[in-house]
């Protein structure tokens, strides 16, 4: 080996030894989602392409929600042609903070062409907690 190729092996191992993991948390699915508060309730949409609803496990508490779920790769194909592949596979958990407490009782999920819609109505209390205020002229 020459000298510059080891010093430039040498800079890349010390400079990159933070980041070793990244290519394993690039094998990891983490899946975009929003969070949109309407007049009556709250609408989490995540989503999950390439996903099967039964692969899919949504919990609901007045404050939050957890979307759980594994993208699974059924089989593993070796073909020609393939330079580059970014297809991301694996078991995901997040659990996302909600804007204003919520009824859970009363949450409804729907998955349609890979986009998860949960919408939750918000309680009764966070309902009550608008007041109007009077504007008064000076």
């Amino acid at each position: 080996m020459r000298p510059f190729d080891e010093m430039r092996r040498m800079m890349e191992d010390f400079w990159m030894a933070p980041f070793a993991d990244l290519g394993r948390w690039s094998e990891n699915f983490i899946p975009s989602v929003d969070v949109k508060e309407e007049n009556d309730q709250v609408v989490v949409s995540a989503e999950l392409p390439g996903m099967d609803q039964e692969d899919i496990d949504v919990e609901v508490t007045q404050d939050s929600v957890r979307i759980a779920g594994e993208k699974k790769q059924e089989e593993k194909k070796e073909e020609k042609g393939y330079y580059h592949r970014e297809t991301t596979y694996g078991a995901f958990e997040r659990v996302i903070d909600l804007p204003t407490a919520v009824d859970e009782e009363k949450a409804e999920a729907e998955f349609s062409k890979g986009v998860l819609t949960i919408k939750l109505p918000k309680s009764e209390q966070a309902r009550s907690k608008r007041k109007k205020v009077e504007v008064k002229s000076a």
